[in-house]
């Protein structure tokens, strides 16, 4: 099912995923186009009133025409053209329809847990539209590159639409109704293990709709994406703490633990941290106090306890909360306020709005890859894909789709 408007009309109806859109970007997209998928992945109706809403929305573009389904059954090349820290980049993925599975089948894993409340509002959502409206983001191992190839030949083609998101992410989207070319792909995506990216929630959400439905029940949306692919960027989330030691309190606590060096700021110190080879670095900024670097040395092994799994015991965010939050710098999670742009870090400390910035590396996918196999979970905000995923390019009914 897709909306049935021109490319630039296509651009004026799309949301982010839900849980990264603020109340006033809800607003603001409220206010852009009647027909904006807002209304239905984050209404703004207080309470149960939200939710029979949403339904009320959908089937009222169903009849309207305003959402048409394809003339055929298809997957969905989407490909998304970005840059980061001034490098462009480009990632390609294939939204399809899959099963989901209970994580002792090894066959999709996921790398969080998930919290009850956001759990129970995804679910109120599903059952108003019985329609999936945001796939979820799963990375899969491409070692021989026969994905990465089946996507090139792809988009020879011209695309079925084109269009640029707010922040300037520019999306190409090609339908793939071929049976030889469905074939290929379905065969390249069959054996290896899928690897949650983004979406926990709504995988959850996706289970126990099977639970409740049967196997049928179990199809849902996905979108695939190599692991390999130099556009699967993962964003440091950055700490802002409202509280704790002035930045010459912090250096005399990280002292012989770590090698500290001073750096120009907040920027400057990010840089660096992500440049360090050791096996935890971080950045601390005060404001108007400057900015220094943080390394780990092996004496710092000792602040985790020794039965740590390897794979969490790797992993900045972890031992950042585990260890020197709670250790070293006496902060409470109480005091910390998460970012994923290194902007507002920035701001946070030229606006003297923080006490400290605590400035991360990104968590690499094959951290979260190891996690995953070890059947461990990262802390709350570890990582921060990038570019989301636009909810409403491709919606999944789930009735009358697969049987159900």
């Amino acid at each position: 099912m897709r909306y049935h408007v021109s490319d630039a009309g296509l651009a004026r109806v799309l949301a982010p995923p839900y849980d990264v859109i603020s109340p006033s970007y809800q607003e603001a997209l409220y206010a852009r186009d009647p027909r904006n998928v807002v209304r239905i992945v984050l209404n703004r109706s207080p309470g149960e009133a939200a939710y029979e809403e949403a339904g009320a929305t959908y089937r009222r573009w169903l009849a309207e025409g305003v959402l048409a389904p394809d003339p055929e059954p298809s997957l969905y090349l989407l490909e998304q053209s970005f840059t980061v820290e001034g490098r462009p980049l480009v990632r390609r993925g294939l939204i399809a329809r899959f099963r989901a599975e209970d994580a002792v089948t090894r066959r999709i894993l996921p790398h969080e847990q998930t919290r009850k409340v956001a759990r129970e509002d995804r679910w109120r959502v599903l059952l108003a539209t019985r329609a999936n409206f945001s796939p979820i983001f799963l990375m899969f191992p491409d070692e021989q590159g026969r994905f990465a190839s089946l996507a090139a030949a792809a988009t020879v083609a011209a695309p079925d639409c084109a269009f640029a998101d707010d922040g300037a992410v520019a999306h190409r989207l090609w339908r793939i109704a071929d049976p030889a070319a469905i074939a290929a792909f379905t065969e390249a995506l069959a054996r290896p293990t899928a690897y949650i990216a983004d979406g926990h929630h709504r995988y959850a959400t996706a289970l126990r709709y099977r639970d409740e439905n049967g196997p049928e029940g179990a199809w849902t949306l996905g979108y695939f994406t190599p692991i390999e692919s130099p556009g699967l960027v993962v964003l440091p989330y950055h700490r802002i703490l409202s509280e704790g030691p002035a930045l010459e309190a912090a250096r005399q606590a990280l002292e012989g633990r770590f090698l500290l060096n001073p750096a120009a700021g907040v920027r400057e110190a990010a840089r660096q941290a992500g440049q360090s080879t050791m096996s935890h670095a971080f950045g601390l900024a005060e404001p108007g106090a400057g900015a220094l670097v943080a390394e780990a040395t092996p004496e710092t092994e000792d602040l985790l306890p020794p039965e740590t799994p390897p794979s969490l015991r790797a992993l900045d965010p972890y031992f950042l909360h585990q260890a020197v939050l709670p250790k070293l710098l006496a902060i409470n999670d109480a005091a910390i306020r998460y970012v994923h742009s290194l902007a507002e870090a920035e701001e946070a400390v030229a606006a003297r709005a923080c006490r400290l910035a605590l400035l991360l590396r990104a968590t690499p996918p094959r951290q979260i890859m190891a996690v995953a196999e070890a059947g461990e979970s990262m802390p709350a905000k570890s990582t921060f894909f990038h570019p989301k995923l636009p909810s409403g390019l491709v919606i999944h009914p789930l009735v009358g789709a697969g049987g159900c």
